[in-house]
């Protein structure tokens, strides 16, 4: 049986559909980010993550998400700058979405509800992350006080 991870899509920062079958037999680090938060600086993490790791099938995919504090005003062009020019970010990143609330991204809701944390079903700020197996099974939730290179001793045994 297939993974409902993998029948979710999102739209890309240049707007195109993405679907999240595109990512299956991958292990996937899922992250809403925001370019103006005291976790930004974990983008650098992030990318070394993924850049050691990428080519043993290990993805990061970034949701900018706005629903805390403003932290993430700007638009596609100003998250996909940020990203690029700051922090050298090559890993996939998607259009702003909502990751609690009644419009939140179904992914999300999925994962909240598969991996609930200390706030039950809510994302409590920007930078939480979740781990997702091979087999699109989300198998760990981190808080954004978790740094990515700490993250590292989960990912390598899925690789």
């Amino acid at each position: 049986m297939q993974s409902q991870f993998y029948s979710f899509q999102a739209n890309g920062l240049k707007g195109e559909k993405v679907s999240f079958s595109d990512y299956q037999g991958k292990v996937v680090l899922i992250v809403n980010t925001a370019s103006k938060c005291g976790f930004t600086p974990q983008f650098e993490g992030l990318e070394a993550l993924y850049r050691q790791y990428k080519d043993q099938d290990f993805v990061i995919l970034g949701f900018p998400s706005n629903q805390f504090a403003n932290q993430e005003p700007g638009d596609e062009i100003a998250i996909a700058n940020g990203c690029v020019v700051d922090y050298d970010v090559t890993f996939p990143m998607f259009s702003k979405i909502d990751v609690n609330g009644e419009q939140a991204h179904p992914m999300y809701k999925y994962l909240k509800r598969e991996l609930s944390g200390l706030f039950g079903e809510r994302i409590k700020w920007n930078f939480t992350k979740f781990l997702i197996d091979r087999d699109g099974k989300p198998v760990k939730r981190f808080s954004p006080y978790y740094k990515p290179k700490d993250i590292e001793k989960f990912v390598t045994p899925l690789l």
